[in-house]
């Protein structure tokens, strides 16, 4: 579905033992304005709104409601002079209605729609939260995930080493083959444990992305 091809006539190359997935680098300094793209900020953001904007509209039915009206018709009763002109009436002009006793009603509609304005500021500095803990978590994982992917390539670098020398050894009829064995073990137990670091460095930059809500680089729009 994202490629456009059936799964049937799709492959995929196998990547070499030595291939290293190179995660992305991010900038430290990146501006907290990135987090305006997240849904669920977005969302939280214009809920604010929404209640902030009831809040107008319950304050606004303290007040008179005004309306142009018009009406025509007649005011005589007796047959003479129902056909009269003086008989005729009409009015146009302003009218206003204006509960003056309502039991409380619009005060508990405003007192309502300011709870429900501070309910959904508070959810939204509580989503805010969120996003800046998500995005921080993500940072300080691929700051550590750096650090132990240096120092396994070293152990790496250092299993092949031994691995060599023990092969050397082998063929010089130093050893027996056990010991090549042992280091092989060794060597594969390291490969497979920097392979690990970098699926959690790609795993850690996807759920920064996420956590972002889109790309931080430059070049993005």
């Amino acid at each position: 579905m994202l490629i456009g091809q059936e799964a049937s006539s799709f492959t995929l190359p196998a990547r070499g033992a030595d291939t290293d997935l190179a995660a992305p680098g991010f900038d430290p300094g990146m501006p907290s304005q990135l987090l305006e793209r997240r849904p669920d900020v977005a969302a939280a953001e214009r809920r604010v709104a929404a209640a902030n904007a009831a809040i107008g509209v319950a304050r606004a039915a303290y007040f008179p409601v005004f309306s142009l009206v018009g009406g025509a018709g007649t005011q005589a009763l007796a047959t003479s002079n129902l056909l009269s002109a003086p008989a005729e009436y009409w009015s146009i002009g302003p009218q206003a209605l204006l509960t003056v006793f309502d039991a409380g009603l619009h005060a508990a509609q405003s007192a309502a729609a300011h709870a429900a304005y501070d309910e959904q500021v508070a959810n939204y500095r509580g989503t805010v939260l969120t996003a800046y803990q998500d995005v921080e978590d993500n940072l300080a994982a691929l700051r550590q995930l750096e650090r132990e992917n240096v120092s396994q390539t070293a152990a790496v670098t250092a299993a092949q080493g031994a691995l060599e020398q023990a092969n050397l050894r082998y063929k010089g009829g130093i050893v027996t083959y056990l010991e090549v064995v042992s280091t092989e073990n060794a060597a594969l137990a390291a490969r497979l444990a920097a392979v690990d670091i970098q699926t959690r460095r790609v795993n850690a930059t996807v759920l920064l992305v996420k956590a972002l809500g889109g790309d931080w680089r430059q070049t993005a729009q």
